[in-house]
């Protein structure tokens, strides 16, 4: 056995084995796969084998066609079959809410560039005419849907990979992984040790126990799946082709053709998350006991949608575990605060995601960065603050809305309350409806006197719309209070800070006093951060992001860190308001001696508020005329007392998130993994009149963010009113000119103080200009749009800077 590598990949089911194949793909051939037993052990062998395109996020479905395209490649390259069957796959839906989400997600796949078709009953009953349509209004079709065979594919994969130079060692189980000084591992073998100078997580149902080798936790969890193949069933033998695919959410449900019969799975609501507790090493090849108590009301439903199902006797039970994370979506990339240390675990759907999971950690591995936005399965946008007692029920609910509608403004109930701010139980008394950001309770708006405490799921406007607009109005009229926890803070300090800071953002670093905004790009000179640098002195800067992205950030920060400089996330050790609006400065004089008519825009000062040490910015994510205020979670409540008393004779009302979201619309601003991602370029986004193109300081990406400059971006964001009826931009809607896809939304909403529903996107930069007439696909209907240069509100500024 190899005695040193380049990369140890540890697990070798089929996310291992294309993390292999890409590696070699990509380069690197010195890289070696260890498997306790034989590949495929674990989930890959007893996989349904299904494959699809469907995925809520645009960057997974890319990725998901990306893995269905390759298994014909694997096929060339090595001569083994992966048991393809393309036979397209329908989706149901039985609900208008359903047949919305289909809707936009055909919306979405125009400018994706795949070719799905929303069809009617009848075309239904044409391709599945097993398929019962008592009220079903319509479906989702996708010729790209189909299965395989799972063991090989992903010996295919092996294969590929061993005939770039890869070695695979199997029977070979990892006992210990252990970090070097120079950021190298030890990886322990009950067949001696490799010196690995990377390693990969791909373990699987084992990831949990592997990951704690090397002292992490990391939060996926196992949950045990069934499924069923029938006898002979004659309407399928007999019907001259392969039947579809048909998933039928309303009953939890995926059905496909297996020999002469059918195979259907399960995702039921009485679920079962299995070994909670570890997963044993002694397991493999072994399947679970049949347990049809807990599928009971899915076959009912299953012989009511398929009543061919009732007549066919079952030919076997396959039940056996396989992982999910907290959201559903993999954990993918190197791991926040290890050297060299990669995940490529909780790949739920293995046969769709596999083989983009493993093309972008090659692709992260080999080149720095991958080539698209993959935030959405990035290990890191999950914090320290997860644990087994988060991950369980949050993977059990997952588990269970597997098949259930996605609504843009659901926020789920499970694993809530963790983590609250000083505030949570002042604001609960004022009627605050609360959502979920980074495992925080965020207040999204308050409701009043009778309103529900709870806001209505839906792709239209909701039961939030008037308290939204009740909360913007205070704001431009008065003044209105939002609590800041939800923003990530870091404090940068020592001798080298400047420096640092000079290299690490691309925009100015401010003098002493001053605030300064700034994006910081990667070699590649995309987005990956949106930030405020506020300099406190000439050694001592706080930073402000978004609040989600801490793990993101500090991973970047600390592979980045160099020279005499320190930095620690102080995300959730600095909280404290902002207030905006017309009446913000009256609300600050009346609660410090400072002469705050000295604050210009821009400025930062420390200041005592009451009785509280603070640290005060003239800045507002409003647009509005605005203050940040900071102070120590241990003062929080005292500081809201100073403030909400000054403020009550001057109007002041509280806002959420939902009013802040609209604010911005009217002012045009961007948001973060909205407007702001690692998919866009400065450039592209307007964030290059941010970049300090004149300071002396090679910064990370400037080469390519120059380049890009000069050659001018292909596409520009812009902003549109739009002609929309109950209905708003949310994202990725399709921009049509000229009677065709030439753009698409990154955001959206109804702006209250304008009077206006609008929307942010890309379109290309020839075509901008003021009054472009457009539409925008919402829900299927085509919504005339008309393009905006300026702001709808304060325009030149003059409120926010006066």
């Amino acid at each position: 056995m190899k005695t040193t590598t380049r990369v140890a990949v540890i697990g070798g089911g089929v996310v291992g084995a294309s993390v292999l194949y890409h590696l070699t793909k990509l380069g690197w051939s010195d890289v070696l796969l260890l498997e306790r037993s034989e590949l495929t052990s674990g989930s890959t062998w007893h996989a349904a084998g299904g494959f699809h395109t469907l995925n809520g996020d645009t960057n997974m479905a890319a990725l998901q066609g990306y893995t269905i395209r390759l298994y014909r490649e694997l096929e060339e390259i090595t001569g083994l079959s992966c048991g393809l069957h393309h036979v397209g796959g329908i989706t149901l839906a039985d609900n208008r809410d359903r047949f919305d989400m289909l809707v936009a997600e055909r919306a979405k796949h125009r400018f994706m560039g795949l070719d799905t078709e929303i069809i009617g009953p009848d075309e239904i009953a044409r391709i599945s005419p097993i398929t019962n349509l008592d009220g079903i209004i319509g479906a989702l079709y996708d010729p790209l849907d189909g299965h395989l065979d799972p063991s090989g594919t992903t010996h295919a994969y092996a294969r590929a990979a061993r005939m770039a130079g890869a070695t695979i060692e199997t029977h070979c189980k990892v006992i210990e992984t252990t970090p070097r000084a120079d950021g190298t591992w030890d990886v322990v073998t009950d067949k001696g040790t490799i010196h690995a100078e990377h390693v990969v997580n791909a373990g699987g149902l084992w990831a949990r126990e592997v990951a704690a080798m090397a002292g992490i936790y990391l939060p996926l969890l196992p949950m045990a799946h069934q499924y069923i193949v029938t006898d002979d069933i004659p309407e399928i033998y007999d019907s001259g082709s392969e039947h579809p695919h048909v998933m039928d959410p309303a009953g939890e449900s995926y059905l496909r053709q297996e020999g002469r019969g059918l195979c259907i799975g399960f995702y039921e609501q009485p679920c079962r998350p299995w070994a909670v507790d570890g997963t044993p090493w002694t397991f493999g090849h072994e399947l679970l006991p049949d347990d049809f108590d807990k599928i009971e009301a899915s076959i009912a439903f299953a012989y009511r949608r398929f009543p061919v199902l009732e007549r066919a006797g079952v030919k076997s039970v396959i039940h056996g575990p396989f992982t999910f994370a907290p959201d559903g979506n993999p954990l993918v990339g190197p791991v926040p605060g290890l050297r060299n240390y990669w995940s490529a675990c909780a790949v739920m759907a293995g046969f769709s995601q596999g083989g983009g999971v493993g093309l972008t950690l090659a692709q992260w591995m080999i080149e720095g960065e991958p080539e698209r936005d993959v935030f959405a399965m990035d290990v890191a946008r999950f914090g320290h603050w997860t644990t087994p007692g988060y991950t369980v029920p949050k993977v059990i609910e997952n588990y269970q809305k597997r098949f259930s509608v996605s609504y843009p403004n659901e926020e789920l109930p499970a694993a809530r309350g963790m983590r609250r701010t000083p505030m949570h139980d002042l604001f609960d008394g004022m009627g605050a409806v609360w959502g979920a950001q980074y495992g925080l309770e965020v207040v999204n708006y308050f409701a009043r006197g009778d309103e529900p405490r709870f806001e209505t799921p839906s792709f239209r406007r909701s039961n939030a719309f008037a308290a939204t607009a009740r909360e913007v109005a205070a704001v431009r009229g008065a003044v209105g209070i939002n609590e800041l926890q939800n923003f990530g803070k870091y404090a940068v300090t020592g001798p080298g800070a400047r420096d640092w800071l000079d290299r690490v953002m691309a925009g100015r670093v401010p003098r002493p006093g001053r605030v300064a905004l700034t994006p910081m790009l990667s070699e590649r000179g995309r987005l990956i951060g949106d930030f405020t640098i506020s300099c406190l002195d000439e050694e001592t800067f706080q930073l402000t992001a978004s609040y989600g992205a801490q793990a993101f950030h500090m991973r970047w920060f600390r592979d980045h860190l160099e020279g005499d400089v320190q930095i620690d996330n102080i995300s959730d050790r600095r909280t404290g308001f902002q207030i905006a609006g017309p009446r913000a400065r009256e609300v600050l004089a009346a609660c410090t001696s400072y002469p705050v008519e000295t604050l210009g825009f821009l400025d930062v000062a420390p200041m005592t508020l009451g009785m509280a040490s603070c640290i005060v910015q003239r800045v507002s994510y409003t647009g509005d005329l605005g203050y940040e205020i900071y102070c120590d979670p241990m003062v929080q409540r005292h500081l809201w007392d100073v403030l909400w008393a000054a403020g009550q004779p001057l109007g002041m009302a509280p806002f959420g998130m939902r009013a802040m979201m609209s604010l911005r619309l009217d002012k045009g601003f961007g948001s973060w993994m909205r407007e702001y991602s690692p998919d866009y370029t400065p450039a592209e986004t307007g964030m290059d009149r941010f970049i300090a193109w004149s300071k002396p300081a090679p910064f990370i990406g400037r080469a390519a963010a120059e380049a890009d400059r000069t050659a001018g971006p292909a596409r520009r964001l812009a902003s549109f009113v739009v002609d929309a009826e109950d209905a708003d931009v949310n994202a990725y809607e399709p921009i049509w000119l000229d009677g065709r896809v030439q753009g698409f939304c990154t955001s959206g909403g109804y702006a209250h103080h304008s009077g206006q529903s609008v929307a942010i996107g890309f379109l290309p930069t020839d075509r901008i200009r003021e009054g472009l007439e457009a539409e925008i696909e919402i829900l299927g209907r085509m919504c005339p749009a008309r393009l905006i240069t300026r702001p709808l509100f304060d325009p030149d500024g003059t409120r926010m800077r006066g």
